[in-house]
């Protein structure tokens, strides 16, 4: 008993520097990129923090279910290596005993990566292509920042402010270039501002400029001042509704639909638990080394078939999302592969001596040449 609690602690001790190592890398580059599309005017810069939150909790259940499965293998390892488990399995304890602890310490990720998977990955996706889609529906003037040249929508604008008057929608010194049937068209303005029409239509109002028409040296080219000059921007209100991706959808709402695609997601949901599961089982006859060897290569083949396993995933995903293949033959069969896998393993380590194990008959075979020689 006292054995296991030392175990379930370093378990604990190695998955908090495992996840603080991973989750540090995800921000990282969550961060990155959200201040990329920031710079770019793709996405507001007072949405980053939210927007950073929400991505990263879409990565939480690929960090715990690597978390989990690191974890394990490193203190199996290190007890190898160490030679803690020839102590171990000179005592008479079999390395199933190591299911138990390995069960306490692993069970709550599960869960942990049940409850991200189907409740808090497809809000945060929700709320991430809400506010992305709110800011693409602004209107032009309003997504430009200041300092920076901005196309509309339409790709017949392009827009220039040098500066916006406080948290109100005007703002100052206007650059307007704009493409229609009569030509090419410049407007500079001291200021601008969106106003609404009667009917929900936009108009950018702009005071107090000039409006240049046409090419410099030309006989059509037109100047005009104005102190008041109004241009349509959009002809209605744009509502903010817009059809959710189905990663996006409610899990108690995939139960419901019939869909390939609803049908796949939910298969992919459902694989993040089963998934750390299986690879928290698979790390235990997984970690052997020898104590003479170095253990690097253990972590190496544990990323290998984290990598691998999360690619199968998503092929038998692929193929119900294509109609391929049917949810209910689907979703079971690649964790159940994996399952036998683990208790292949077990059997393999828990019957080293035997002499039909095929590292014995692989011995008796050297035995058997080198007397030939």
């Amino acid at each position: 008993m006292i054995f296991q609690r030392a175990l379930r602690r370093e378990m604990a001790s190695a998955a908090g520097a495992t996840f603080t190592v991973l989750f540090s890398i995800c921000v990282t580059w969550t961060l990155i990129a959200v201040l990329g599309k920031a710079a770019g005017g793709k996405v507001a810069s007072s949405d980053v923090i939210a927007l950073i939150v929400f991505a990263t909790l879409n990565y939480l259940p690929t960090i715990l279910i690597l978390t989990s499965f690191i974890s394990v293998l490193m203190v199996v390892t290190r007890t190898y290596r160490d030679s803690e488990m020839v102590v171990w399995f000179a005592s008479g304890l079999s390395l199933t005993r190591w299911i138990g602890p390995v069960l306490t310490f692993g069970l709550p990720m599960v869960f942990l990566t049940a409850a991200l998977s189907f409740i808090a990955t497809p809000w945060a996706k929700l709320k991430s292509s809400e506010y992305v889609e709110r800011f693409e529906k602004r209107e032009d003037l309003q997504k430009v920042s200041p300092g920076q040249f901005k196309e509309s929508a339409a790709a017949n604008r392009i827009f220039f402010v040098e500066g916006v008057a406080g948290k109100t929608a005007v703002v100052q010194n206007v650059f307007v270039n704009s493409n229609d049937e009569h030509g090419t068209a410049v407007i500079v303005a001291r200021e601008g501002v969106i106003s609404t029409g009667p009917k929900g239509e936009k108009y950018l109002t702009l005071k107090n400029g000039r409006r240049y028409q046409g090419m410099p040296g030309q006989s059509d080219f037109q100047t005009m001042e104005f102190e008041s000059y109004s241009m349509r921007v959009t002809n209605h209100n744009q509502d903010l509704e817009s059809d959710r991706n189905t990663d996006a959808i409610p899990t108690m709402d995939l139960l419901g639909d019939a869909s390939a695609l609803a049908r796949a997601e939910l298969l992919w949901r459902i694989a993040s638990p089963l998934t750390c599961l299986v690879l928290v089982l698979l790390a235990v006859p997984l970690g052997f080394v020898n104590p003479r060897a170095g253990s690097s290569a253990n972590l190496i083949i544990a990323l290998l078939i984290f990598f691998s396993y999360s690619n199968f995933v998503k092929l038998v995903e692929a193929s119900v999302k294509q109609g391929k293949s049917t949810f209910a033959l689907s979703w079971w069969p690649l964790h159940l592969a994996a399952a036998l896998l683990v208790f292949g393993l077990f059997a393999w380590r828990l019957n080293l001596n035997h002499r039909y194990h095929p590292l014995a008959l692989m011995a008796a075979f050297k035995r058997t040449r080198n007397k030939k020689d």
